[in-house]
């Protein structure tokens, strides 16, 4: 009589979710009479309580839920022992557990997302069980040694890990993946060069196909954080290396001018040099020519120069635009894609950087009244 009751429940769950758009987990939990049975949904920043059920003898159980606007994880939580599942849409899910083992040796039907998940969970918590043997008091030697075990284990973990997420980026197990710990510990990280491709792609596919969601926001801005934090580290290393070579504040330059002779930046050491990224193909070319040519004029004899870096695409016309102008112009064949832009942060053009005589970049982007008088200041 009860195994009939038990597939009535299904059968009526399967039409109920097909006319009103929900979803329904339902199963049976082993030795667990008198127990309360929680249905929650664990949402991005809280955890809320949905329903609940006093287990009889039997253990059956059935909830139901409203679906999602997007897919998102639920848990199953008994005795502070938890089953986390996916919903994707509209599904009946059927989850078997046993009160002893309920986290970790349950079976799962209806989800092979929520299948996943749990061999992302079993794998990890043996980890976890290893990580937790490391107490004080052991020997070097047996540190070591458990050390390294966890570590492999972790790699191993990691593998099956990436592996899911390059079948599909775009799952919630992908997603769980990526937010697995150790002790509070991330196993994944933007931040990490060797996590961040896997990062990435769940951001992006989460982005292309719900970039309404909240768990998609934060996570796409967590990886673009990842890029920008290591552009920004790349720089400063940049710099810290072109300083600590040569004693000057700024990065080296080196390309050919339109006589196809090489240019270096270093070569004007005790001027006052004036560094410009533009391009005579940009509106307003002529006039800001003009602008230029009145600073060389002006300060040129008493020690001033301009070291001109054009980011034209078009060959021939920079060449032809660079046969009467006095100061040095040099060109990467790369044009607007030259290391350089990375090199010193260039956005947008023009972008001019003044250097002082001891070689030190005192300001960026003056605007032309103002440039005119720091250049006077330092000559």
């Amino acid at each position: 009589m009860k195994n009939t009751f038990y597939i009535l429940i299904i059968l009526i769950g399967v039409t109920s979710c097909n006319k009103h758009d929900h979803f329904r987990v339902s199963g049976k939990i082993k030795d667990a009479k008198g127990e309360m049975l929680y249905f929650e949904h664990n949402a991005l920043l809280k955890t809320t309580v949905l329903d609940s059920t006093k287990l009889d003898q039997d253990g059956y159980y059935s909830f139901r839920g409203a679906r999602p606007a997007f897919p998102d994880f639920y848990r199953l939580r008994l005795s502070e022992k938890i089953i986390t599942f996916a919903v994707d849409s509209c599904e009946n899910i059927s989850i078997d557990a046993r009160f002893e083992n309920f986290a970790t040796d349950y079976r799962v039907s209806g989800s092979e997302t929520s299948k996943q998940i749990q061999k992302l969970r079993q794998s990890l918590m043996k980890i976890q069980q290893k990580v937790n043997a490391v107490k004080p008091g052991l020997s070097t030697s047996e540190e070591n040694d458990k050390i390294a075990d966890i570590e492999k284990d972790i790699e191993i973990h990691k593998a099956m890990a990436r592996k899911m997420i390059l079948q599909n980026p775009r799952s919630l197990a992908a997603y769980f993946a990526i937010y697995q710990k150790i002790n509070d510990t991330y196993l994944f990280s933007p931040y990490i060069k060797a996590d961040k491709p896997f990062c990435a792609a769940v951001a992006t596919s989460f982005n292309a196909f719900m970039p309404d969601y909240a768990r998609t926001k934060n996570l796409y801005n967590t990886v673009l954080d990842a890029i920008k934090t290591e552009r920004q580290s790349k720089q400063n290393e940049i710099w810290k290396e072109i300083i600590a070579k040569q004693g000057v504040g700024f990065i080296d330059i080196a390309l050919p001018d339109k006589n196809n002779q090489e240019r270096k930046l270093s070569g004007l050491m005790g001027k006052v040099i004036l560094v410009d990224f533009s391009a005579f193909e940009m509106k307003g070319s002529v006039d800001y020519t003009f602008a230029l040519r009145d600073l060389y004029t002006k300060f040129h004899k008493r020690g001033f120069e301009i070291f001109q870096i054009s980011l034209d695409q078009n060959r021939p016309l920079w060449e032809q635009s660079t046969q009467n102008i006095p100061w040095i112009c040099v060109r990467d064949e790369n044009g607007p894609s030259t290391k350089y832009i990375q090199s010193y942060n260039i956005s947008s053009i023009p972008t001019t950087f003044l250097i002082n005589r001891k070689g030190i970049i005192i300001g960026r982007s003056f605007g032309f009244d103002e440039l005119a008088k720091v250049i006077e200041k330092n000559l």
